[in-house]
């Protein structure tokens, strides 16, 4: 565990503390091993906390600029928006087409990269807002659902 080096009364011991429980420490004193007593029980270390205070940039965002539905909205109504700017390669859905949560809705480039954009709900397509080639913003409403 630990090692030290006493000098008493003018001698030296190289001391290494083995195991600690309790109130019973196990040493090694110049090659021989000694159980000791403590009087005092060694405290539990303290694990130190990170305490951060709230700042402005903290604190709930207005609901008028929420990226996608909360977990409480009704599924079957609202909107899919888009989570990340980009081009519209596909569409894979037509409006009246009822859909399920899952269902492939559409694919658009970001970053140079193809995403596929699901369905978060179940219901029928009111609107597309969207055809290929078209260039979204994060947030932009893409398909109305009902």
């Amino acid at each position: 565990m630990k090692q030290f080096e006493f000098t008493l009364n003018g001698n030296k011991y190289d001391v290494n503390i083995l195991n600690f429980e309790g109130n019973i420490v196990e040493l090694d004193i110049n090659g021989t091993k000694y159980n000791v007593e403590v009087n005092k029980q060694a405290g539990k270390a303290k694990t130190p906390q990170i305490v951060r205070a709230k700042t402005e940039a903290a604190k709930e965002p207005d609901k008028s600029y929420a990226m996608t539905s909360s977990p409480a909205e009704k599924k079957g109504t609202g909107h899919i928006k888009a989570p990340l700017p980009g081009t519209i390669i596909s569409v894979f859905v037509k409006e009246g087409d009822y859909i399920k949560r899952g269902t492939k809705l559409l694919t658009w480039e970001a970053m140079k990269m193809e995403n596929n954009l699901n369905s978060d709900r179940e219901g029928t397509i009111k609107t597309i807002k969207v055809k290929p080639g078209d260039i979204i913003l994060e947030g932009d409403i893409l398909i109305e659902i009902e």
